[in-house]
């Protein structure tokens, strides 16, 4: 039923409208004529060659209508997708008409199919029906037989014979009326109602009820009953099944075909997929998937998944095609190709300073940038991954990075050594090689970039850059002064002597790489830190090592992604691009990346977003599959733990660095009876979530150069949760080390007073066998431990019950002197015994 419900729509009149009049109907039977008139649809066809000419346009790359901001770079590329896309326009079309051509076969073949059926079934009709006429004549000629016999009968009594030899052209005919009623007084009878449709018929009456052969399905076409909607199973079914079991019905009365075309998909098959959103490409029922799993002996409902295996079986036996792909492809989306030679142009670049704690790595920097960093550092020591650029006397640009040489800051160097083109080794002159140098000249090696060996503090009276040179022999680093290829520099970075020269010798160096990169293309780099700032957000320096960094990029890092807000230089000011070998702090994260994660442009946020998703999950998974464990390893791993003491703590810090460097040089610490644990560490200031987590599990809160926000330090009060700032690292592991050997057992320890020999037993009432002793050396006290020792066999430990000298109770007897002792519950005691007497002390332990 129409929304109109069968009135003319109103409208107004105006060019290609026509005129009318509709009649319409109120209450209490008033009625109104309404003139109205009826719209023609405009129908609009576009000017031809309207549509070339635009695609001319682009095609042929005019520059007056080129988009504003388009490349010529970017214009190739859309051409070649614009060439692409045609190609595969053509190759659908063609595809298409293919299969359109497939189908109008297979139509004329079942149309062709059909009428045969329809003739064959026409023909056979027509067989009956000649059949049926045969039948009826010959019962009409039978009867005729029978009544002329019966006649005949009637005559012979009479003797007739004359009537009887009558001629058989005198015989009376017999009409056909007379046939048919002799045919029914021998056949079945016609019944009331047979009379009825043959005089309906015969008045043509409409109104008669059809003939018994006839079907009556098409006067009920159309018309839905309770049966056909439950269909017979009191289920519901949906209008769209009604209309498709229409819509057949109406085809089949055309002539045309019953079956849909089945149109044949690709589907896209990644590693695991649920059972709904498979059914949904392939364009099929939920139901008649899950049917099949049934069938196969899988019990998999909707949104339970299914290995890409399982999920391959359902879509050949659905009759569609199987794409399989991984979930990693969508990392395919960065670019890795290959630069060209002529698209590469010069690059500065990347030194990387190294070195021992406190041996003059930021001092030189300083000197080289003319800046005070180490000021600025707590202690005086580098805590932090420092990136800076620095344009020497003739002009040069040079890329440094600083790095911590303090031990817990490992992984710090390794990531400056991963992203550097040369390595500055600063050795004190006074201090020759110590073990954080020898862990630079590992990762340097581990890197594969050439080295350069500073030879700081020579100013120093007891410098000795000779030692240097000769203690690095040790370590296969062989200075050119002995023969080798590594380049040696004496310096001074508190009198700025020999800087020049280590500078030409980066110069030198460098030229020596012919370091290119491609500026033209989309920016890579290296994450060197990260923090959450304060009104910033999450804050990542970027170290670009390829492409260019402009502000609108798209990226993704790690398992965060963002949108370039700013980038702000080693300067502190705003640039707009950061070209390759320039570090530069990046703002417009979703979240904090971890140090040392990559840094990649992609086209669209969704790209980005897919990226970062897929990397969470596959973090999520190693962890999982990290923590899963059978009963038997955690009734094992409970049982090891029971004995050791835990020492737990919570880590928050400024920069993702001095979180990753604090939490492992925290969980080195312990032994087989202690460790510490970190239950959770996280860059940026203390919550009022971190307080809550230190308080449930009974733990202290570590801020290193970060502070509890006034909320966190409400909640702390209140809780009674502990907070300790640090700005040293120093200080912070030497506080955990003494907390976690607090933890530790006291060790009790024996030490041997005296010795005494037994030369008689006597019986005291009252007290019991009491031993008369000579004390053969040391001394003996009461509150001692004693051994009795018989034939150098311990036979019993315990403590004594009395010590007399003659009739006084005595607390200590010397060497040489004679007593009396009894034990404590023990009264087996012989003459010729030896008595082992000893001291317990407690001693505390540490870490």
């Amino acid at each position: 039923m129409s929304d109109s419900d069968g009135k003319k729509p109103l409208g107004l009149r105006g060019s290609g409208s026509a005129p009318g009049n509709v009649k319409q109907s109120f209450s209490h039977g008033r009625t109104k004529n309404v003139v109205v008139e009826t719209k023609r649809k405009r129908v609009v066809v576009p000017k031809p060659g309207a549509a070339a000419g635009s695609a001319g346009a682009v095609a042929g790359g005019d520059p007056t209508r080129r988009p504003a901001g388009i490349t010529d770079a970017e214009l190739e590329r859309r051409m070649k997708a614009l060439a692409l896309a045609r190609a595969r326009e053509a190759d659908d079309n063609a595809r298409r008409a293919a299969e359109e051509q497939a189908r109008a076969e297979e139509r004329e073949r079942r149309r062709a199919d059909i009428e045969a059926k329809e003739r064959e079934e026409r023909e056979m009709a027509a067989a009956a029906e000649e059949k049926r006429k045969r039948e009826e004549e010959e019962a009409a000629r039978k009867a005729a037989e029978a009544a002329e016999k019966q006649a005949e009968k009637k005559v012979a009594p009479d003797r007739r014979p004359a009537r009887t030899a009558a001629p058989a052209a005198a015989a009376p005919t017999t009409t056909p009326a007379d046939a048919q009623a002799a045919a029914g007084a021998t056949g079945p009878r016609k019944t009331d109602r047979d009379r009825t449709d043959v005089r309906a018929d015969a008045r043509g009456d409409k109104t008669a009820k059809a003939k018994p052969g006839r079907e009556d399905e098409g006067r009920r076409a159309g018309k839905l009953t309770v049966a056909q909607a439950t269909d017979g199973e009191g289920r519901q079914r949906s209008m769209a099944a009604m209309k498709r079991k229409q819509e057949r019905a109406r085809q089949k009365a055309m002539g045309g075909t019953v079956e849909r075309e089945k149109i044949i998909r690709d589907v896209q098959l990644p590693e695991a997929i649920t059972v709904g959103e498979l059914a949904n490409r392939m364009a099929e029922r939920v139901a008649d998937v899950v049917k099949f799993l049934m069938r196969n002996g899988i019990m998999a409902t909707t949104n339970q998944s299914i290995d890409a295996d399982t999920a391959q079986l359902v879509v050949e036996e659905f009759g569609h095609r199987v794409v399989r792909v991984s979930d990693a492809d969508v990392e395919q989306v960065i670019d890795t190709v290959v630069d060209k030679a002529e698209d590469l142009s010069p690059r500065p670049p990347i030194v990387t300073i190294m070195g021992h704690v406190d041996h003059g790595k930021t001092s030189l920097l300083d000197a080289i940038r003319k800046a005070n960093v180490v000021s600025a550092e707590a202690g005086g020591i580098t805590q932090h991954i420092g990136a800076y650029q620095v344009t020497t006397d003739s002009g040069a640009v040079l890329t440094f990075l600083d790095t911590p040489g303090h031990a817990a800051f490992t992984s710090m160097r390794a990531r400056g050594a991963q992203v550097t083109d040369i390595v500055v080794l600063v050795v004190a002159a006074d201090d020759a090689v110590k073990p954080q140098t020898v862990e630079a000249i590992s990762h340097a090696r581990a890197a594969n970039v050439p080295m350069i060996v500073a030879i700081n503090k020579i100013d120093k009276y007891e410098a000795n850059p000779q030692k240097v040179r000769t203690d690095l022999l040790q370590y296969e680093v062989v200075v050119e002064e002995m023969g080798g290829d590594v380049q040696t520099v004496e310096l001074s970075a508190k009198t700025g002597q020999g800087i020049d020269t280590l500078l030409e010798a980066i110069a030198l160096q460098a030229e020596i790489l012919e370091l290119q990169a491609n500026p033209n293309r989309a920016a890579h780099g290296a994450v060197i830190e990260a923090k959450l700032d304060v009104g910033r957000g999450p804050v990542a320096t970027v170290l670009v090592q390829n492409g260019t960094l402009r502000q609108g990029d798209i990226f993704v890092v790690g398992q965060t992604w963002g949108k370039v807000r700013a980038l702000v230089n080693d300067q502190g000011e705003r640039v707009t691009e950061a070209a390759p070998s320039v570090p530069v702090e990046v703002l417009g994260l979703n979240g904090t990346p971890s140090a040392g994660d990559v840094l990649n442009v992609v086209e669209t946020e969704q790209q980005a977003r897919e990226i970062a998703d897929y990397r969470a999950q596959v973090a999520k998974d190693k962890r999982t599959a990290a923590g899963t464990a059978t009963l038997e390893q955690l009734m094992a791993r409970a049982k090891a733990d029971k004995d050791i003491a835990e020492l737990s703590v919570v880590v928050k810090a400024d920069v993702q660095g001095s979180v990753e460097a604090i939490v492992q040089v925290l969980e080195k610490i312990g032994n087989e009876e202690v460790r510490v644990r970190v239950l959770h560490s996280g860059v940026g200031a203390i919550t009022e979530s971190d307080i809550t987590l230190a308080e449930a599990s009974g733990v202290p809160v570590i801020g290193f150069n970060v502070r509890a926000n006034a909320a966190a330090r409400n909640v702390a009060q209140q809780k009674g949760v502990e907070i300790r700032y640090y700005s040293i690292i120093y200080d912070l592991v030497d506080d955990i080390t003494a907390a976690a050997s607090g933890l530790l057992k006291a060790e009790v320890r024996e030490r041997f007073i005296g010795y005494a020999s037994i030369r008689e037993v006597f019986k005291v009432s009252g007290v019991g066998k009491v031993a008369g002793c000579l004390i053969t050396e040391g001394v003996a006290r009461r509150s001692a431990g004693v051994r009795l020792l018989r034939d150098n066999v311990v036979i019993h430990e315990g403590t004594l019950k009395t010590l007399k000298r003659y009739k006084d109770e005595v607390s200590e007897v010397p060497s040489g002197q004679e007593c009396g002792m009894a034990f404590e519950n023990y009264e087996d005691i012989r003459a010729g015994d030896v008595i082992e007497i000893f001291e317990r002390e407690t001693v505390e332990r540490s870490l």
